[in-house]
């Protein structure tokens, strides 16, 4: 899906990323600004986006991501501790996410990156924000529609539906950076 970066020694950047290397900076800076303790990520991935998030956030801050493959948690949870990354700085919930959201704390993050594409985008977007506090980012991948075959589908509906919402919602201020796959951002008021 985004671009992939030739191989470095962990730790140097960014390794097999499934949103590519200017995406996963964005994403470190935002943490960084917003100086993040509390960070939901949906998709987990291979742990590549995690170590960003985790890079930019405070040093004790926590990192939530959810995926419904534990192989992915168990990929992304090794190549976490192969960095150095203490285990009590991340929460790994096997689950989908449109059911764990929920279940988390109304309020209480600073910032929740999706990264996963998927045609869940709107709920992804409601359920997310609900998890903001004020001043809260909420970070969404794969926005960037290719050609014809590509604005037909399920999932570019999604992103239509999630993109209209977000430009409707007057607590929340929009951003979309044609970074990777393109990236919308948009904080909560």
């Amino acid at each position: 899906m985004g671009e992939q970066t030739r191989a470095r020694p962990a730790g140097e950047g960014p390794q097999d990323s499934p949103v590519g290397a200017s995406s996963l900076h964005v994403l470190r800076f935002l943490a960084a600004a917003l100086r993040a303790k509390a960070v939901v990520e949906i998709g987990t991935g291979s742990g590549e986006t995690a170590r960003w998030l985790l890079r930019g956030m405070l040093p004790d801050g926590v990192l939530t991501s959810i995926d419904a493959d534990p192989a992915n948690q168990r990929v992304a949870r090794d190549a976490l501790g192969e960095e150095g990354v203490a285990p009590a700085r991340t929460r790994m919930i096997t689950g989908c996410a449109v059911e764990v959201l929920p279940r988390l704390t109304e309020g209480g993050y600073d910032l929740v990156s999706v990264g996963v594409a998927s045609s869940d985008y709107p709920a992804y977007l409601e359920l997310g924000v609900r998890l903001l506090r004020p001043g809260g980012v909420i970070v969404f991948a794969g926005v960037q529609l290719g050609g014809q075959e590509d604005n037909r589908g399920a999932l570019a509906t999604a992103i239509r539906s999630m993109v209209k919402r977000v430009q409707e919602d007057e607590e929340l201020v929009p951003v979309t950076l044609p970074t990777g796959p393109g990236l919308l951002a948009a904080a909560k008021r």
